[in-house]
């Protein structure tokens, strides 16, 4: 089964600005591809799990 594809969640000038804080390029392949958006809906996933494991409607900070 295809997945999904989902609208990136993260915003690239912060992104690259990050990296270039430490002294690093980032390529294109970072902020064009799909890795680090399923990292991020990954994560994002579980702590939307444990929520609901734990009976709240609510993702909080401790979830993540």
């Amino acid at each position: 089964m295809a997945k999904k594809k989902i609208e990136p969640l993260f915003v690239k000038s912060k992104v690259r600005e990050y990296i270039k804080s430490n002294n690093l390029n980032t390529s294109s392949g970072v902020l064009d591809g799909e890795a680090l958006n399923e990292m991020i809906v990954w994560i994002l996933d579980k702590a939307c799990e444990r929520a609901k494991g734990n009976g709240r409607k609510t993702v909080k900070a401790r979830d993540l």
